[in-house]
């Protein structure tokens, strides 16, 4: 066999594997081969941070008790969820930072559990929170309007990202 034999019998076994692997993925929804969610990008944007005061103590107390910071493990990406929406917003009082958007339930059955996480970056790019709201009983062909509380104070908050999990009932 030649030099030239070799290498194109690796092209193509390389090629094989990997429209197997891709294969595999469409399988299993929209994570990927190994499961993993994907993010999708989320702007600060416009928002003026600058008005926004910081928690106080009780407010901080109330806003740490409704912030979900524990994730689910029975979620996985899912192809009949999808993210319609979704935006950084500055609530007064105790909600303070927030990310609200819509999720839509596109497929033919109920989802027992639907998590939105997300991650917050500073801005020098690093993750200073990863917070998530979850709903459950996500009947098909509706939408869930959720708000996910998070904890940095508005100015600390340059960006972040979002992805949504969920488990079939």
């Amino acid at each position: 066999m030649t030099r030239r034999e070799s290498t194109s019998r690796r092209r193509v076994l390389a090629s094989v594997g990997a429209g197997i692997a891709a294969a595999a993925a469409g399988c299993i929804g929209s994570g990927g081969i190994d499961g993993e969610p994907s993010y999708e990008d989320g702007n600060v944007g416009e928002v003026n941070t600058s008005n926004a005061s910081e928690r106080s103590a009780e407010e901080m107390s109330a806003a740490e008790s409704l912030a979900e910071q524990e994730p689910s493990q029975s979620v996985t990406p899912l192809d009949v969820l999808s993210l319609v929406d979704h935006e950084f917003v500055v609530e007064d009082g105790y909600l303070g930072s927030t990310v609200q958007g819509t999720v839509e339930n596109t497929g033919d059955d109920r989802l027992q559990i639907v998590e939105v996480r997300t991650r917050i970056y500073n801005d020098a790019g690093n993750v200073i929170g990863q917070y998530l709201a979850s709903n459950g009983d996500l009947d098909p062909d509706s939408a869930w309007e959720f708000q996910v509380v998070v904890l940095e104070a508005p100015a600390d908050v340059a960006d972040y990202d979002i992805t949504v999990l969920g488990t079939p009932a």
